[in-house]
């Protein structure tokens, strides 16, 4: 732990924040803080900024009501730049959009190095859903319903058992891989993010630690 005295401010006594979704790992923005605003963040559990522009400080969801619980502040190794992570009660960017660098802004992506991610392919099936593509399979199990969606789920998950039971790591591997697309599907369609199922995770996680503590008394 290091104290805030410790960080550096610029000549202006300003510090660089990446404000990051702490169930994701999504930047959300970048703002700055001074000493004052760090410290009221860290008092009150809420990202407070010191505004550039309007030569204020200004806590996020004062307004809008989408705060920004404050779960660590990290500085790097120079300590003149912060990572703070949160849990967000609503939208980051004043746009309406999940995050400031959701938006078509994309100044250059390399193909050859672009990763897969889950939250990539959650937001791919969820773009099928918004803006119906013909011919995508994808879109047709929207237009089907729920019903549909269901049914896949579960003739999924009987193949991943099917696939478990015969031995086969690598026939296991594409069912499963079948699976967790289906119910991503599904996620979808009853508007559950990844976010949701991190945090049911991280929350029966936190059970689960404190009944081994309980029995270990």
């Amino acid at each position: 732990m290091i104290s805030v005295d410790e960080l550096k401010f610029d000549s202006n006594g300003l510090i660089p924040a990446v404000v990051q979704d702490h169930y994701s790992k999504k930047v959300l923005t970048v703002a700055y803080m001074n000493k004052e605003s760090l410290k009221t963040s860290i008092e009150k559990g809420l990202t407070c900024f010191w505004s550039r522009s309007r030569q204020c400080f200004w806590t996020k969801g004062e307004t809008s009501g989408n705060y920004q619980h404050v779960v660590s502040i990290i500085a790097d190794c120079d300590k003149d730049a912060l990572v703070v992570e949160v849990v967000k009660d609503g939208p980051a960017c004043h746009t309406g959009l999940d995050s400031c660098f959701d938006g078509e802004n994309i100044v250059w992506v390399s193909e050859e190095l672009k990763q897969f991610s889950l939250d990539g392919l959650y937001e791919l099936i969820k773009g099928r859903k918004t803006n119906p593509q013909e011919g995508s399979y994808t879109t047709y199990l929207f237009d089907k319903g729920l019903d549909k969606i269901l049914k896949k789920v579960g003739e999924e998950s009987t193949e991943v058992i099917v696939a478990g039971k015969g031995g086969s790591k690598e026939e296991t591997i594409y069912e499963i891989s079948d699976l967790v697309y289906h119910v991503m599907v599904l996620m979808v369609q009853m508007g559950i993010s990844t976010k949701d199922i991190i945090a049911e995770l991280e929350k029966r996680h936190v059970i689960d630690k404190k009944v081994k503590q309980e029995t270990m008394k």
